[in-house]
């Protein structure tokens, strides 16, 4: 397995990858450059897979970067790739793209060897999916077996419009979920966020799919501004200060939910994945060096599953955590490489979402505010 990092020039177009074959190119760039950056990988590497996404931040190496953009070129060894691709611009078909795709990567591959499908990457619009449906219909048809992790693509703090292109498909509605197949192929995963949770537990008594209407009965748009107080007024960017912990009714873990959009009319609030009907929610906050802390926590449980040194670390952090780090953003991408060495190639975005097990051997599970990693190795045999 080799790994080549490359940056897009405005001017001059992509550097060279120098690899013979890449089976597999992510991009990952500020949305206004994206389409066209994209275009010109796809015809520097036609035999590639390529996957496109916007950012609200570039992770490159151990730099974090805004409005440019950047990609990985990976090619694998003793590794098959597919790609599939479907569009979802409503929350409501979210679940049944997840289960075409899944349809899609499961389907035995003609005059293909019978490799197991062993990890999926899935990718997605950020604004238009609710990504803990989305997950779920992948993971339902691929079965449990099966490892994914990924995340949804961002916007900065505009919220106005994301971008994903895969090969000749591009859109602020598009799904891609890349499956790789093979028995040589090692994955770890880890996500955690830092946050801390403060205030009332609250009963979550009125809530649909990612929508969520009241809290302990009373209006929950209304509570959250009041927790808010000045912030409320730069809703919903500044909902990325202080999401939302909520637990299912006698789950053992829970999830981070932030905010993509408010209803004043309906005095509702829509999240990025599902918010739990009977289960309880708490306010969230943090500092930088629970962030911190938290990016070395997940890169420490990733590489707990290796049994050698990675080659390619995709990272996908929140937008928001951005926000709190400020100057300190880079302390975050230095704490993972610390964990996962320097024989990792380190890649990434902040998104608008993160997709990851909560555990060893959960399924996926949509996260807000967290830093998930994603390491692969190729192991000799």
């Amino acid at each position: 397995m080799q790994v080549r990092s490359l940056q897009w020039h405005p001017q001059n177009g992509w550097a060279a990858s120098h690899l013979a074959a890449p089976q597999l190119v992510f991009a990952f760039g500020h949305r206004p450059l994206l389409a066209g950056a994209h275009a010109a990988l796809c015809a520097a590497e036609p035999n590639s897979h390529v996957v496109s996404l916007s950012t609200s931040g570039e992770i490159v190496g151990q730099s974090v970067t805004e409005q440019t953009v950047h990609a990985v070129a990976v090619q694998f060894g003793h590794t098959r790739v597919r790609m599939a691709v479907e569009r979802c611009g409503a929350l409501a078909h979210s679940e049944a793209a997840g289960r075409a795709l899944g349809a899609a990567l499961a389907k035995p591959e003609d005059g293909q060897d019978a490799d197991p499908l062993r990890h999926v990457l899935l990718f997605s619009n950020g604004l238009l999916v609710n990504g803990t449906a989305l997950a779920a219909g992948v993971q339902a048809v691929v079965g449990n077996g099966v490892t994914m992790t990924g995340g949804l693509a961002g916007d900065g703090a505009a919220f106005g419009q994301t971008l994903v292109c895969a090969d000749a498909e591009q859109g602020e509605d598009v799904v891609v979920a890349i499956g790789l197949y093979g028995h040589r192929l090692e994955v770890g995963y880890g996500s955690q966020g830092g946050w801390q949770r403060f205030g009332p537990v609250r009963q979550i008594t009125d809530a649909a799919g990612s929508v969520l209407r009241t809290l302990d009965g009373k209006t929950a748009l209304d509570k959250y501004k009041e927790y808010l107080g000045e912030h409320a007024a730069n809703l919903p960017s500044s909902a990325l200060l202080f999401p939302l912990f909520v637990r299912r009714a006698g789950a053992e873990h829970g999830l981070v939910r932030t905010i993509l959009s408010i209803d004043d009319q309906t005095a509702s609030m829509t999240f990025a994945g599902d918010i739990p009907q009977g289960g309880t929610a708490q306010l969230m906050h943090t500092n930088p060096d629970g962030l911190v802390q938290g990016a070395e926590n997940a890169a420490q449980a990733a590489a707990d599953m290796m049994s050698g040194p990675a080659q390619l670390a995709l990272l996908v952090s929140c937008g928001g955590r951005r926000l709190v780090l400020q100057q300190r953003v880079e302390e975050e991408v230095d704490a993972v490489r610390e964990v996962v060495g320097n024989t990792a190639t380190l890649a990434g975005f902040y998104s608008y979402g993160e997709l990851c097990p909560p555990a060893t051997g959960a399924g996926c599970e949509l996260h807000n505010q967290t830093m998930t990693i994603t390491l692969l190795r190729e192991v000799e045999r």
